[in-house]
């Protein structure tokens, strides 16, 4: 450290907590406070190439004696530094400002029209403020004028050039024109707007900020700088917003090529555009070439019909490791078909690293929760605010960055319909419905029903609102699946501390009709996962490797978005024995990518496998094994207290008689499976029907008679067959060869 208390200290900048971008708030530790000789509250100046002001709060517990202070990016921008850079901060006293003029950070051609009483609704929201002339900031609460994160300039204060905060007293004028000194480009996206991505956002800047800002640290250790970093994941997850947030924060010059734009139908024309960006760009060192999509530009030389495609691959691969030295000139590309891109690319000396941009999970889904809430009206305090994105955080599984700000604008969307019967769109709107306007907990729960994983919106399946109590009975079959599905799902903590895996697979087998799609529906729905059905059918194909390919998208989708419930019906249909032959081994095929699929080298982290079939007999061994089907969980022809169950739930809406007896129902249905009996329900309410169209009561005699039509479809055999089966899946080895060697077929 340097200097004295009056002189000041010199601090390194670092990002802003994700709550306090638009705040002017300046996050210092307890060593830095006493060496500045300030308290929690009192304003502070930084310098760098220019002042600005901000008001002091506690740090982190963790940035502790790290000498670092935490502003945002539009404190930055008004001192002139950036992140990792050294800034004098030292104490000062405010005035409070008798007139403040601001004027909007717009583009020149453009107008605002503000409503009456804006000045006093800015004055009161900036009350407390601290500020400098010529600083930028941001006014909270005015996002629903229609520009998101607008900023102000301040034009003018009185008193001039020294810090003021805004009082009681203090006189706000706001221009509806914009500051003279703005130029184009206006958006600026920071570190701050990045959320559940550290890690990777970490791996990007020391690939990309380092170079371009201290390439002597190369130069001392006798390396090249890396080149290019190339971003892949799931659409939304982020990748062209970490693009612009580095080319923003590193003040590099930035170009962008999106891969369609560059194509031409005349010879060499492509070759030439991707040339001439990269000659501007190193005209204009240092910059940063993005490359977005580079899959449409740079897809795998031998997959591709077009001559056009394979001179632009081979051009960009020269440009990027060419005989020319390139300077201070960094590639970012971005892709979510990472397998499509040129194998060439993907070297060192061309993309250094390959960095990938996940589905965040309930951590990063938090951030981006509040990073896209932080400027909205949520009317509640900042524990309240915690809890219910946590709340909300947990009900996102496999939502990306841009499912969650689509979830942030539809439940603004939400709120803003309740206001609009007040408002007179030909008007300003006035600022005190502006005031008034806030989003409550239940806009966010009725956008909830409108927006889904984008990544999931090809295998997705529309979950029915099945509970537990819907099923009837099997009360062993529901707490087995709760503790093995449920659990590791919901508590995967309870796992860790046991120091054991959770199981992976369950196959449920049984008689049809006895509810086995019905329980993994009642598990996706009491244990929000994503679900993901497989209908065994829909997979065949009659191409070579087609069938095979679906099998490794589901799970690869199922991954992407953990946890997850990925549901096979009809298991027996795309995994029977192998080595049966007569269907061009396309079923072999898709039992070998099961197998690998389900316990191969990769790991299934989060997903977990359910299997359904009433043919057990005929799977191939390879998949009842545990580290697959860890459980084979039998689901039998329903008992008399089951029937009975079964009967209430499916009577419970029916306009039962009083003379019903639905024990004696349960007796009488022996051999009823589930289905049966809701087919018994529905038949008897029809009988009711035609006695009499004006029927309030379903009768005894109306079950009587439709137990006359619908019969039970298990018999005793179909109950020995499936019971045996039972016991010899569950046998071990050596007790199923002391039954051959008892049955005289060993020898």
């Amino acid at each position: 450290m340097s200097g004295s208390n009056m002189e000041g200290i010199t601090l390194r900048v670092a990002e802003a907590n994700s709550t306090d971008p638009g705040m002017s708030r300046v996050r210092l530790d307890e060593d830095s406070r006493f060496q500045l000789n300030v308290e929690i509250g009192d304003v502070v100046e930084i310098e760098k190439s220019k002042r600005t002001v901000g008001r002091v709060f506690r740090a982190r517990p963790e940035d502790e004696n790290k000498m670092i202070v935490r502003i945002d990016s539009v404190m930055r921008n008004n001192c002139g530094a950036s992140i990792g850079d050294k800034v004098k901060v030292k104490k000062v006293k405010t005035d409070i400002a008798t007139r403040v003029v601001l004027a909007p950070i717009i583009r020149k051609e453009q107008r605002l029209k503000f409503g009456e009483g804006i000045d006093d609704f800015v004055q009161r929201a900036l009350i407390r403020r601290p500020m400098i002339e010529q600083d930028n900031i941001s006014v909270p609460g005015l996002t629903l004028a229609g520009h998101s994160g607008l900023l102000f300039k301040v034009v003018k204060t009185v008193p001039p050039k020294v810090p003021i905060e805004i009082g009681e007293t203090t006189k706000i004028e706001i221009r509806e024109e914009p500051a003279s000194e703005v130029l184009e480009d206006v958006s600026r996206i920071s570190y701050e707007d990045i959320g559940g991505l550290s890690d990777q956002l970490g791996k990007v800047r020391e690939i990309i900020e380092l170079p371009l800002k201290h390439p002597e640290l190369f130069e001392r250790l006798g390396i090249r700088p890396p080149k290019g970093v190339l971003l892949f994941g799931p659409p939304g997850t982020g990748k062209t917003l970490i693009a612009r947030a580095v080319a923003n924060e590193s003040g590099a010059n930035f170009f962008s090529i999106n891969g369609p734009e560059i194509m031409s139908k005349y010879y060499g024309q492509s070759e030439q555009k991707l040339r001439e960006i990269f000659t501007n760009a190193e005209e204009k060192e240092p910059s940063i070439i993005f490359i977005d999509e580079i899959d449409s530009i740079a897809p795998k030389r031998e997959e591709v019909q077009g001559e056009v495609e394979r001179r632009v691959v081979a051009q960009l691969l020269t440009l990027m490791d060419g005989l020319k030295e390139r300077g201070h000139v960094i590639v970012i590309g971005a892709t979510n078909r990472i397998d499509a891109v040129d194998p060439a690319l993907r070297r060192p000396g061309r993309f250094d690293r390959e960095i990938n941009i996940g589905v965040p999970d309930k951590k990063g889904r938090k951030e981006i929760l509040t990073i896209h809430s932080r400027a909205m009206p949520l009317n509640m305090d900042e524990d309240s605010k915690s809890k219910f994105l946590d709340e909300i955080a947990d009900m996102t599984y496999g939502f990306v960055g841009a499912d969650l700000a689509a979830l942030a604008r539809e439940s603004a969307m939400n709120a803003l319909r309740r206001y609009l019967p007040d408002i007179d769109l030909d008007k300003p709107i006035p600022t005190d419905i502006l005031e008034r306007m806030a989003v409550v907990e239940d806009d966010f729960r009725e956008a909830l029903k409108l927006i889904e994983p984008s990544s999931l919106r090809e295998v997705m399946a529309e979950i029915p609102d099945i509970h537990w109590d819907d099923i009837g009975g099997m009360e062993d079959v529901k707490r087995e699946l709760r503790e093995s599905v449920e659990l590791p799902l919901l508590k995967p903590e309870v796992f860790k501390k046991l120091g054991i895996r959770a199981p992976k697979g369950f196959l449920l087998y049984g008689p049809p009709g006895v509810g086995k799609t019905l329980l993994a529906k009642a598990v996706a729905n009491e244990s929000n996962a994503n679900f993901i059905s497989v209908k065994g059918p829909e997979v065949l194909s009659k191409w070579v490797g087609e069938s095979e390919k679906a099998v490794r998208e589901i799970f690869k989708k199922a991954k992407q978005v953990a946890p997850s419930i990925v549901f096979l019906d009809e298991i027996d249909s795309i995994a029977p024995r192998r080595g049966g032959g007569g269907d061009s081994g396309v079923t072999e095929r898709i039992v070998n990518q099961l197998l690998t699929s389900m316990d191969g080298v990769e790991v299934l982290q989060g997903v977990v496998v359910i299997g359904a079939t009433n043919r057990p007999d005929i799977l191939d061994s390879a998949l009842i094994r545990a580290g697959r089907f860890d459980k084979m969980i039998y689901i039998p022809p329903p008992d008399k207290e089951a029937r009975l169950k079964i009967l209430l739930v499916h009577t419970r809406n029916m306009p039962l008689d009083k003379d019903i007896n639905l024990q004696k129902i349960a007796e009488a249905t022996d051999g009823y499976v589930g289905a049966d009996l809701e087919n018994l329900c529905r038949e008897a309410g029809m009988m009711a029907y035609r006695n009499d169209p004006e029927a309030s009561l379903v009768s005894n005699s109306d079950f009587t008679k439709a137990m006359k039509v619908i019969k039970p479809s298990v018999d005793q055999e179909v109950i020995n067959f499936y019971e045996n089966l039972a016991k010899n899946i569950g046998k071990s080895v050596k007790e199923r060869r002391k039954q051959v060697e008892e049955s005289g077929l060993y020898n």
